[in-house]
């Protein structure tokens, strides 16, 4: 594997098939989010499979943590050999005439989406973790020992956007996502070989997705937290 990604080309051909993959998985993950706006009750039911399913929790969900680690030290490496190439063949590089700022501050905007991933797996996925693995709720419930309590995914995730800082984060993260998906996405398809009479369709589709998704994101965290404000 490491012998296969040792070349410029297959680092960032890995690089966007990794790309790609998590963009799969954000458009699935905005799906089942929004629905926290439109029906609780479908939200809940959707969290409660994704949070029980044998195949989501022991295949899936190995398989997309790895995905993240590997998009990240990827993305740490190319960006070390970009500026060893930079300091050696470019005596005047000008990144603003050779590149677009996305483009150039891909690294940062990564590092700030990192930086949210940790809050995320904080605010849910080690809660989530906690709850069924040490407390012992691997049905999902309010009450465990109460069927018809209902499922407690919904309330805990409103719970999650009370506070007005934690939006914040999610807002600025989300607007740090858009940057970095405006180039990565678009630019993944090149990378593993669509330049072909479908790659305008397909950049056009990128750039919107782009800003529709983190957009959807931070509509759904601000709509929860002002939905439990006092009327």
């Amino acid at each position: 594997m490491m012998g296969m990604i040792s070349s410029s080309i297959a680092r960032k051909f890995a690089m966007a098939l990794s790309g790609l993959f998590l963009v799969f998985f954000l458009g699935q993950h905005f799906t089942i989010n929004l629905t926290s706006v439109i029906d609780p009750d479908t939200f809940n039911s959707w969290s409660q499979f994704m949070g029980t399913n044998p195949i989501v929790q022991f295949a899936l969900q190995p398989v997309l943590i790895a995905g993240v680690v590997f998009h990240f030290v990827m993305g740490f490496i190319l960006e070390l050999k970009n500026y060893k190439a930079r300091d050696v063949s470019y005596a005047k590089y000008n990144g603003g005439a050779n590149a677009s700022w996305a483009s150039r501050n891909m690294i940062i905007s990564g590092l700030v989406i990192l930086a949210f991933l940790g809050l995320h797996f904080y605010d849910f996925w080690i809660h989530e973790m906690s709850v069924k693995y040490i407390s012992g709720d691997m049905s999902g419930l309010i009450d465990p020992n109460d069927p018809a309590s209902g499922f407690r995914y919904y309330e805990e995730t409103v719970l999650k956007f009370e506070s007005p800082i934690r939006v914040g984060l999610y807002v600025i993260s989300f607007v740090l996502l858009a940057i970095h998906l405006w180039h990565g996405f678009a630019s993944s398809f090149q990378s593993v070989g669509f330049n072909n009479k479908y790659a305008v369709a397909l950049t056009k589709f990128a750039k919107v997705y782009s800003i529709l998704i983190p957009v959807g994101f931070i509509f759904i965290a601000i709509y929860l937290h002002l939905n439990q404000l006092p009327h």
